[in-house]
């Protein structure tokens, strides 16, 4: 089996982040309470480190669509989005590029709500995103409390530099997996690649096996 790609790619994100230059981010020892993955440090900051534009998606014209492996379309805007019941998840953010930050918190709808009326014997997602970015994730990855569609951080609205006007929140994976600026969802019964998982990074993304590249 192909052992993929050197260890030292250029780039990699927190969707979009650039991996060699997350040296220029000092973070603290975690307290005693609080527990790392393997090869991660704390930081008090919320790094951006885009390996591309900024998309500045207006809410009138943002729109999320899920297509089953049927073919069936499933779309929200940003009224029915909101309108349906949020969730103020607390939750530990783990980045490919070594960062964490702890206790972060946001706004936005369970995936098991967005999904409850989604018809489907699917076991995989692809995500993408406006500005072209694709991300996978068994789809079990994204039920049972483990995943949102959120568009607030902090009190406030997201910011576009952090994925808004909405963005998907995958906190039990590395931060790549959380899809910024989301678009559309398609289930299927394929495990189909995205971009970071096509150029060598782990298909799946556990940071607490520490599964950063292809063979970790």
């Amino acid at each position: 089996m192909s052992q993929g790609p050197s260890k030292t790619p250029t780039t990699v994100e927190d969707a979009h982040n650039v991996d060699h230059l997350s040296r220029f981010f000092h973070g603290r020892r975690a307290a005693p309470d609080k527990k790392l993955p393997p090869g991660q440090y704390e930081t008090n900051g919320f790094p951006v480190l885009s390996a591309g534009p900024t998309p500045r998606v207006n809410r009138d014209t943002w729109e999320l669509s899920v297509t089953t492996e049927t073919g069936t379309r499933h779309v929200w805007d940003w009224t029915a989005l909101t309108a349906l019941p949020s969730e103020n998840p607390t939750v530990d953010l783990h980045c490919v590029t070594k960062w964490s930050k702890f206790e972060t918190h946001w706004q936005g709808v369970s995936l098991d709500v967005l999904l409850a009326d989604v018809e489907t014997a699917a076991e995989y997602a692809l995500v993408s995103s406006y500005g072209g970015y694709t991300t996978n994730l068994p789809l079990e990855d994204l039920l049972d409390g483990k995943a949102w569609i959120v568009y607030g951080y902090d009190g406030e609205d997201l910011d576009p530099e952090h994925g808004g006007p909405v963005r998907l929140l995958v906190p039990h994976l590395y931060l790549w997996k959380s899809a910024k600026w989301v678009r559309g969802i398609e289930l299927g019964d394929d495990d189909t690649p995205g971009f970071w998982e096509s150029a060598g990074y782990h298909n799946y993304g556990d940071p607490w096996q520490e599964q950063r590249y292809w063979g970790d």
